[in-house]
């Protein structure tokens, strides 16, 4: 994936930060590739699938899924990236 180029007058504060921190975000100084996000953003696999119950190698309902994602706290959040992921599934 290429990096997207900085512009100082339009954004200042953006080339102010780290170099690592500005290719994270997608902006390069010099050149260089962005992380692979979706895989560093999954930290422990399967752990929402375990606290829902759900057999290994099963997947999880829909519906399930649905009222996981407006918990809070972590489920939650595991639930709402669950989601988004699915959506970003090719078909």
């Amino acid at each position: 994936m290429a990096l997207k180029p900085v512009d100082k007058e339009e954004n200042p504060g953006l080339a102010k930060l780290p170099t690592d921190v500005r290719n994270k975000m997608g902006f390069m100084k010099k050149g260089g590739t962005t992380s692979k996000w979706i895989q560093s953003a999954i930290k422990k696999p399967g752990s929402l699938r375990k606290s829902l119950g759900v057999k290994k190698g099963e997947k999880i309902p829909a519906a399930k899924l649905a009222k996981a994602a407006k918990a809070p706290g972590k489920m939650g959040q595991r639930a709402r990236l669950a989601q988004t992921l699915k959506g970003m599934k090719k078909k």
